[in-house]
Order: structure tokens, then C-alpha cells, then sequence
């Protein structure tokens, strides 16, 4: 196998159309190869050993440059190549911007007896992104999750998540974050400074924050991409219920991790349809 490739967009997806042209030291088109519907290249035809530069390409993508050495087996590994969207560097336009709960998803990960993951997700919330027109970092999100809409595929467990040894819905029914800052950390990338209050304790949570994309929807509107992620502590929110079972593990971990992946549209309200 003389090239291969795996063409990725920041969130994981696979860019089934890029294109990645391989040039030797002095500039000269040697290869071109384009990638199979999972964003794959594969090109048998060996390669002189030697010092290569790849350019990968896909329409509505930033192109994006990576080295690779030849060695005498003929292969050039490039590994997992990542496009940005061409917008990459435009931010959101300023103003309010309504989070679509049918297009997103609120998710959370904790260990099960050490040696597994159980995965659930909140299918009840709403929140608004506020743009600042001059400082981006003075943007506002504003998010409330209904406690009692958690679920992970299991009824049982699912009620005994809802009473009072963890989310203790009857006393505090809603989940709310609101942001208190925000910081660049990279391109497309903030960390989101926030107070969560959650079981009617609040605590400082930040959130690692990757732009995803924004472009226009088959109703009309204008939609921003975000994902979003944290890891929470339970103590830290007085859910101190555990069960210890054999050799000392808990049957639950000390750590949740939070998976945000939102769309919102631009404007204070979200259209009929979508």
C-alpha cells in the first residue's frame, strides 16, 4: 500500500469527497488520490522513498497540509488528516441565537463497576446563546435541563437517577448553566467560564468548546454547530449514594463526563418546522 489516509471534519465525520495530492521536495505532483464514501485513501501505488508534502482538499473545507517521511517499504502513513469548514475563521453573527433541543443532545458518561459505561441523556431543555457584537468573549449562553427527562434505557435505573441519592428531582426540578466568561483557546475553539446549579447547589463548570460550523437550513435560517464537553464530580454535588460491591470497587464512578452537541438558529425563537 503506497498512501493511506483517514479525511475527518473536527467532530469525527468523514469527508467522503477530499481529495489529497502528494508532492515531492521539489514541488512535483507525484500522486492524487481521492477518498471512499467513509473518508478513507487508499492508494496501492508505491512511492520512491524520500521526504513528501500531502495537500487535502474537499469543497467547503479549509485544505490542510501534513509531512510524511517514505521509508523503503514505498508507504506514506498519514494517519487521521482534520478539515475545518472554510467559514472556520467567521464567528457567528452577533445577536440572539435559540438552541434547537430536536437537533442536539445533552449526554452524560459514568463507570459502571469499574469496567464499563453506562450512557445517558436528557431529552428536555432549552437554551439561548447571546453574540456579543464587539468582544466575543462577552458572550452569554443560558441553558435549563428538566431533571426528570433523564434517561438510560432502563426504567428502574432511570427512577432511582431521579430521586433524591442523585438528581432529587421532586425538590429541584430544574438543571440550569449560565455562562460567566469565555476564553479563546484555540481557532473555533473557547473554554466557556459558567455556574452550574444543579440539586440546588451551584459550582463554577467550564466547558472545552469547539465551533463546528455555520451555514444555512432547508427553512430558512441561519444555524451555528457547537460540541461541548466537561467531566463533573458527584460529591461536588452532594450525590454521595454508592454501593460497594466485590473487592472494594463502587458501582458507580466519582466522575461524570458531559457531552453537549448543540445547533442553534439564529434569532429568539425557532422556526415551525426542522
Amino acid at each position: 500500500m503506497g498512501l493511506t489516509a483517514r479525511i475527518r471534519t473536527r467532530d469525527g465525520w468523514a469527508v467522503s469527497h477530499a481529495v489529497v495530492t502528494v508532492m515531492d521536495a521539489r514541488g512535483v505532483q507525484v500522486l492524487r488520490a481521492e477518498a471512499d464514501g467513509e473518508g478513507a485513501v487508499r492508494d496501492p501505488a508505491p512511492l520512491v522513498p524520500g521526504a513528501y508534502t500531502a495537500v487535502v482538499t474537499a469543497v467547503g473545507y479549509g485544505p490542510a497540509a501534513a509531512g510524511a517521511i517514505v521509508t523503503a517499504s514505498g508507504r506514506a502513513e498519514l494517519g487521521t488528516v482534520t478539515l475545518g469548514r472554510q467559514d472556520g475563521a467567521e464567528l457567528p453573527a452577533p445577536g440572539p441565537w435559540t438552541i434547537d433541543p430536536a437537533h442536539s443532545s445533552v449526554a452524560a458518561v459514568a463507570q459502571h463497576l469499574g469496567i464499563s459505561s453506562v450512557h445517558g441523556r436528557f431529552t428536555d431543555f432549552a437554551g439561548t446563546i447571546e453574540i456579543a457584537p464587539d468582544d466575543i468573549t462577552k458572550s452569554r449562553v443560558e441553558a435549563v435541563i428538566r431533571a426528570s427527562s433523564i434517561s438510560t434505557g432502563n426504567d428502574v435505573r432511570d427512577r432511582h437517577l431521579r430521586s433524591a441519592d442523585f438528581l432529587d428531582v421532586e425538590r429541584c426540578p430544574d438543571i440550569t448553566y449560565r455562562s460567566t466568561g469565555l476564553t479563546a483557546a484555540g481557532a473555533d475553539r473557547w473554554t466557556v467560564h459558567g455556574e452550574l446549579a444543579l440539586r440546588g447547589i451551584v459550582r463554577p463548570v467550564d466547558l472545552d468548546l469547539t465551533r463546528l460550523g455555520t451555514g444555512a437550513d432547508p427553512w430558512g435560517g441561519t444555524r451555528a454547530a457547537f460540541r461541548a464537553t466537561t467531566e463533573l464530580r458527584r460529591e461536588d454535588f452532594a450525590m454521595h449514594y454508592n454501593q460497594v460491591v466485590r473487592a472494594g470497587i463502587a458501582a458507580v464512578g466519582a466522575t461524570l463526563k458531559v457531552e453537549l452537541d448543540v445547533q442553534a438558529v439564529r434569532g429568539e425563537s425557532l422556526p415551525a418546522a426542522g
